[in-house]
């Protein structure tokens, strides 16, 4: 497939058909081409992190769960063309959205240009017309045009997300919080908890709370 070079055309065989089943029984409907792309940021994320220590989880067959489907889980709540992912790091949940939903517009965030060398390589292997990566702070970074999602996973508490990427988000966007075990002392230090919703997330192979918290900005009276 063009665009797509780590671990060979067909890429790994195993992670491919444990993404294919993972994907499956969670009712995401990937095409074989997002299934063989994220086969490939597998191999990709494997092989980086052996220099660069992106992320600590360091088996393959553990980042399928972990990382690409432990992302996926939220691709029903999106809405909107542009999404902007804060704090992306290794560039989940954001890269393997962007493989899974091509039509997105998605910008990559993060104050670690370490970490943005691997985004901007794996998005140019993997053919990801659609994604850009931004070194900054959230709180500076400065768009040409405000956002229609801001996603976040796993980085800082509510308020101060809340805080820093206001000004990011379209009049008429969402915030998406990834979180795991529901994030109760959170909510009870932010202002808007009432208008948080709280969707429980099921992973395929994972063991663990996995909670989704949105907030639509139209909700909000400041």
């Amino acid at each position: 497939m063009a665009g797509v070079r780590a671990g060979g055309p067909k890429g790994d065989a195993v992670i491919a058909e444990a993404i294919a089943a993972g994907a499956s029984s969670m009712s995401l409907g990937l095409d074989e081409t997002a299934v063989a792309r994220l086969a490939a940021l597998v191999a990709l994320l494997a092989r980086w992190n052996r220099v660069y220590n992106l992320t600590a989880v360091r088996e393959p067959r553990e980042m399928v769960t972990r990382h690409i489907l432990d992302s996926l889980a939220v691709l029903p709540y999106l809405e909107g063309g542009r999404l902007l992912d804060v704090g992306t790091g290794a560039g989940l949940p954001g890269l393997p959205l962007a493989i899974a939903r091509p039509e997105l517009a998605v910008t990559l965030l993060d104050s670690s240009e370490k970490k943005l060398r691997f985004v901007r390589q794996a998005a140019a292997e993997l053919g990801l017309a659609g994604v850009d990566a931004v070194h900054a702070r959230m709180e500076a970074y400065q768009p040409a045009q405000p956002f229609d999602m801001v996603i976040s996973r796993a980085v800082s508490s509510l308020a101060e997300l809340y805080r820093m990427t206001r000004h990011l988000l379209d009049g008429r966007g969402r915030w998406l919080f990834m979180k795991g075990t529901r994030p109760d002392a959170e909510l009870a230090d932010f202002a808007h908890a009432g208008a948080v919703r709280i969707e429980p997330l099921t992973v395929a192979g994972l063991d663990a709370e996995r909670h989704l918290l949105i907030l639509d900005q139209r909700q909000l009276t400041d």
